[in-house]
This record gives structure tokens, C-alpha cells and sequence, in this order.
């Protein structure tokens, strides 16, 4: 897991440190979505939060879970533990 999470985490640095390349990329798969448009929304979605959400984050997963549990959505509660 450390492994793929250093992929990872490479990976979307290398993205935000290169974005214009990145965006070029991704532009093959926008569906006629324009380039400004584009990097709006990457920008929501691909960005410092992306690398390192913190503790605010991590209870935000892990409330979403646990409302999901109470309502029937998963059947097991779920047991968290994030990769460092």
C-alpha cells in the first residue's frame, strides 16, 4: 500500500507541478468540454487537498462511512486506517 500510495502521490505532484501538459492530457478524454472549463474543474479536483487532506479530511471519510453504515447504504461498518 505505501508503494501505490507513493505512485500515486508522485504522480499528482508531477500533474500540479506540470499542469499545463496535464491538462493537454486530459483533454482527450473532456467530451468537447472547452479548455477553460477544464482547468476549472481540475483545479477543484487536483490540487494541494488532493496530496494531503489532513485530519479534516480524513474524519470527513470516515463520517461519510460511518452515515452510510446508519443508513443501510454498507452492510459492515467500516474499519479505517489511512497509509501514511
Amino acid at each position: 500500500m505505501r508503494v501505490t500510495t507513493q505512485a500515486l502521490r508522485d504522480s499528482i505532484q508531477h500533474a500540479l507541478d506540470n499542469r499545463e501538459e496535464a491538462l493537454q492530457y486530459a483533454m482527450q478524454f473532456a467530451r468537447d468540454l472547452d479548455s477553460s472549463l477544464a482547468n476549472k474543474f481540475v483545479g477543484m479536483y487536483v490540487n494541494e487537498r488532493t496530496l494531503n487532506y489532513g485530519e479534516d479530511g480524513r474524519e470527513a471519510i470516515r463520517k461519510l462511512l460511518d452515515m452510510g453504515y446508519e443508513r443501510g447504504i454498507i452492510p459492515v461498518k467500516a474499519e479505517v486506517s489511512f497509509v501514511g
